[in-house]
């Protein structure tokens, strides 16, 4: 498996020793490039993202979906996203303007900054603290603030009640995703998410299978959480067309709006490569114990594995969204505080046990 901290390593012993540069001049340097990887990443994988949404409803819905704007319609999106960057950003009447504005930077610092936090590759993690999962979930609780902002902003009736029912929604589920990251955390012995992802290498090391059932449980039960904590559907009830026209983002334009649209797609692909990094192993490859097998698994880039794993959980996220009918509020807030945050709370004791009497795959 090839550790992409040899490039890192290389690249600044060249700014510092060859070309002669001082900490500030390389820092610096260094920032930049990372940045615009970041979000050169960020849009990328957005675009790809939402084509593929929109073929993955198509295909449940028996239609077709784009197939217009070049071969299989694949330039759609990037024809949406021009149309997006010429629309006329207005101002609404009797909004609070500071408030109005802030609101989606919130959303889109608070995704951009959890999507920094994602394994790529061995040695290839941009913001890799020793609180790491600490981190990550003070850092996603930011886009709370930018919804409520959103909704009490606008001015608007509708979006209050979306951003009340979003940030209900939003804080709820948060527990239980909480609960299922501090039971990784107790099996694998830290907090920071590259340790996760190294305790799961070797054969059978995922989490899923070395934490066997109660791993299993806070694996589900997270895809569960963090598909609400994204807004997606069945747990779209903030953005209800029917009953709130677009919901908190109902008075929005332009890029303003485009910044809602993008931090939904990416808090997908973020909760997806959160749980393919602490339950799936991340970029470690599959291992079984059978060394013809594993040498051959070996050979696969990790930024592969953990792209294809990352995708596989986005297309069943998908696959639930459009296979379920949207939820109630009270539907909603009844089976994350009647259900799911007992039933992480059993299984972060279950957990407990299982390391402490070694009732897991070493």
């Amino acid at each position: 498996m090839f550790d992409f901290s040899i490039v890192t390593k290389w690249f600044d012993e060249l700014l510092r020793q060859t070309l002669g540069l001082g900490d500030f001049w390389t820092i610096l340097i260094e920032c930049v490039i990372v940045g615009v990887a970041i979000l050169t990443a960020y849009a990328l994988i957005a675009i790809a993202l939402i084509f593929m949404e929109r073929k993955v409803c198509a295909y449940f819905q028996c239609r077709l979906g784009p197939v217009r704007v070049g071969p299989w319609g694949i330039f759609q999106v990037f024809a949406d996203v021009v149309k997006m960057l010429i629309k006329e950003i207005f101002s609404v009447d009797k909004a609070d303007k500071m408030l109005y504005y802030i609101a989606p930077l919130l959303v889109i610092i608070a995704s951009v900054g959890t999507f920094s936090f994602l394994p790529w590759n061995k040695g290839a993690h941009i913001l890799d603290f020793n609180v790491g999962v600490f981190l990550v979930t003070a850092i996603s609780s930011i886009g709370v603030v930018g919804v409520f902002l959103a909704g009490w902003g606008s001015n608007n009736k509708y979006s209050v009640v979306s951003a009340m029912r979003g940030c209900v929604q939003m804080i709820s589920y948060e527990i239980s995703l909480g609960l299922c990251l501090v039971a990784a955390v107790a099996l694998t012995g830290t907090m920071q998410v590259s340790g996760i992802v190294d305790a799961q290498t070797g054969p059978w090391g995922w989490l899923i299978v070395k934490g066997h059932v109660p791993a299993i449980i806070a694996f589900l039960v997270f895809l569960v959480a963090g598909n609400a904590e994204a807004n997606r559907g069945p747990f779209d009830l903030a953005e209800a067309e029917s009953e709130l026209t677009a919901g908190y983002h109902t008075e929005y334009s332009g890029m303003g709006f485009g910044f809602y649209y993008l931090a939904e797609y990416l808090n997908l692909f973020v909760i997806s490569g959160i749980a393919t990094a602490v339950f799936l192993g991340g970029w470690a490859p599959l291992n079984i114990g059978v060394e013809s097998f594993d040498n051959l698994m070996n050979y696969i880039p990790g930024i592969v594995w953990f792209m294809g794993k990352t995708f596989a959980v986005v297309w069943l996220l998908m696959w639930i969204r459009w296979t379920f009918p949207r939820l109630r509020i009270d539907q909603i807030l009844k089976l994350e505080w009647k259900y799911l945050m007992p039933l992480s709370l059993l299984n972060l004791v279950l957990m407990t046990i299982c390391v402490a009497l070694g009732w897991y795959i070493e």
